[in-house]
């Protein structure tokens, strides 16, 4: 006899037994595998009597014959029960005599919530848009310009984007304090490598000044000896030198790798490479405005199982990518995984809402939309035909891709049926330029 209790919301629990007839003719062909390389003194492999090999074998495959047997019978029970498993069971024998004629046990675990969605039709989707156009990409070149300048002794006063050399030395309660001071030290100003306050401090200084001057470091600055404290720092100028920046000439042209030196081809290319990129990041944005708004309108609970794992996987992803970044990360060492809970609560959430999506519309990715988003992808490259067969060579890889097509057709789908509010971006604040 099986039964289903209801825990909570998600959480059941199935009651079920298991005759142990059922289980002796399996229990007995095990028995017979096992004694087939079994080393038993005083016998040659194969050549054991099956008395010899049930005393020694019977309870290891008894019980492995049961866990097989518990795992047929809940997946029997929960199908004819129409229950959605989301998470694996935690079992539990309640029989004490496991030589009884039948093997009572118990299976908790946790179903698929319904997903309810509500009309969308009635939500408002702000959409990014963008256009490039000749200022942007000039600001691209300046950009270029910029990061190949060549720094000329400047007999004025240190300005923005100069190249200055100094000594610095910061003093907190009468000492100077760990990693305040530096000699000769190089510093362009402006590109943001030094503390806003500390570099306004040098701006207007000229060759061979010395200037004092006060700086209260943020509360959140990353060394926590000067955090939120005022300190005195001392700066004495060797050199200011300014930029002279190269010609967008045939020269400047090849040294960024276009080997006819047309500026114009080189003009084309940025505002190729612009629009790929702009493409890109107005892609992820209008995906998470969709995704918030799925978030609004839909009603569910996400399974905690799937919320825990999915929390475990973020925190892997997060320490190989400060790896990736140049962290040393002890082996072993993890992140607490509930600093990932409400990234993960949302990641299961949304992933059940798209499943639903994809059911109901008919939303599923295309083998031709899979194929375009890998050329795409694959355009970046020098040789698009390796990346292309990179993906191929993967099954997992190619999931990925059709996942994000999938995603991409639900984004479709939502912007065709919500009240959409077209919003016109600039160069800058789209780049993320503008903070």
């Amino acid at each position: 006899m099986t039964s289903v209790e209801t825990l909570s919301a998600l959480e059941r629990r199935i009651n079920a037994s298991i005759p142990q007839q059922q289980l002796l003719g399996e229990v007995a062909a095990r028995i017979k595998r096992i004694g087939r390389t079994a080393k038993v003194p005083g016998f040659r492999p194969g050549k054991v009597p099956f008395k010899i090999l049930e005393q020694q074998y019977g309870t290891q495959a008894h019980h492995e014959v049961l866990g097989d047997e518990l795992q047929r019978s809940f997946a029997e029970a929960a199908q004819a029960n129409k229950l959605k498993v989301a998470s694996y069971p935690n079992f539990e024998i309640i029989t004490k005599d496991m030589s009884a004629p039948l093997i009572e046990y118990s299976a908790t675990f946790e179903v698929y919530p319904d997903v309810v969605l509500g009309d969308i039709g009635t939500e408002s989707i702000e959409r990014i848009t963008f256009t490039i156009n000749d200022s942007n990409i000039d600001s691209t070149i300046e950009t270029l310009r910029k990061q190949r300048a060549v720094f000329e002794p400047a007999s004025r006063a240190a300005q923005n984007e100069d190249q200055v050399r100094i000594d610095f030395s910061g003093v907190l309660d009468g000492a100077v304090f760990d990693g305040g001071e530096a000699k000769d030290f190089a510093l362009v100003l402006g590109v943001g490598r030094m503390l806003p306050d500390f570099e306004k401090g040098i701006i207007g200084m000229k060759a061979g000044e010395t200037k004092s001057f006060e700086m209260t470091f943020p509360d959140d600055y990353h060394g926590k000896d000067v955090a939120g404290k005022k300190v005195t720092f001392t700066i004495v100028m060797h050199t200011v030198e300014a930029p002279r920046l190269p010609e967008v000439d045939a020269d400047f042209v090849k040294g960024l790798g276009i080997a006819d030196g047309d500026v114009s081809m080189l003009k084309s290319e940025i505002k190729s490479n612009l629009n790929l990129e702009a493409e890109r990041r107005i892609k992820v944005r209008n995906k998470d405005n969709v995704m918030d708004v799925l978030l609004k309108i839909a009603q569910l609970e996400a399974p905690k199982s799937l919320v825990e794992s999915e929390s475990q996987r973020i925190m892997q992803q997060t320490l190989q990518d400060m790896q990736g970044r140049g962290v040393n990360i002890p082996k072993g060492m993890n992140l607490p995984a509930t600093m990932f809970a409400d990234r993960a609560v949302k990641r299961v959430k949304l992933g059940l809402i798209l499943e639903e999506l994809v059911k109901q519309h008919n939303l599923e990715a295309k083998p031709e939309q899979v194929k375009a988003l890998i050329n795409e992808h694959a355009r970046g490259y020098e040789k698009p035909e390796e990346v292309v067969r990179w993906y191929a060579a993967e099954p997992s890889r190619m999931r990925d891709v059709e996942n994000l097509a999938l995603e991409d057709n639900v984004v479709s789908w939502v912007m065709s049926h919500a009240k959409v509010t077209d919003k016109a971006v600039d160069f800058n604040e789209l780049m993320g330029n503008d903070k």
